[in-house]
């Protein structure tokens, strides 16, 4: 899938209530499972113990942390546009966050998302609040639905 291309802030306004493309899938690997838990310092046997994993848990598997799934939404977002005049970005924050099911390892999963709306900030910025949903191959509920903002500077 190749992003869309915008020139500059004013021109990715008329994305203001549109879809961006659907995203490329990233799979999950216990690597990164792994990795997420040494680096928040959750865990949790579900999410790292393989061998218990699958003879205990109801999923038998590892699942990845929610929070995971959440966090890799700046990611799945990069993929999806561009807008060449942006000279730095950082997460502003999440309005509402649900993790409808688990993610077990190997996963594949893509992002699908909207522009709710973009606000001018100072600076010549602007803080965009997106419509996200994180899709898993082959499952009708998503991995995560959340609200996310970005602020963006040229």
């Amino acid at each position: 899938m190749k992003p869309l291309e915008f020139e500059s802030f004013k021109e990715f306004k008329s994305m203001i209530g549109k879809k961006l493309p659907t995203g490329n899938w990233y799979t999950v690997t216990q690597e990164m499972i792994n990795d997420f838990a040494n680096a928040t310092l959750d865990k949790q046997w579900i999410h790292i113990d393989e061998n218990r994993a699958e003879k205990e848990s109801p999923f038998k598997s590892t699942i990845a942390h929610g929070f995971m799934s959440v966090s890799m939404i700046s990611k799945l977002l990069e993929d999806l546009f561009v807008i060449k005049s942006i000279k730095m970005g950082l997460n502003y924050g999440l309005n509402k966050v649900r993790f409808p099911n688990p993610v077990p390892v190997n996963s594949q999963l893509r992002m699908l998302a909207e522009v709710k709306e973009i606000e001018d900030l100072d600076n010549n910025g602007i803080k965009i609040t997106f419509s996200c949903l994180i899709e898993i191959k082959g499952h009708k509920k998503p991995a995560c639905v959340a609200e996310f903002l970005c602020a963006l500077y040229e």
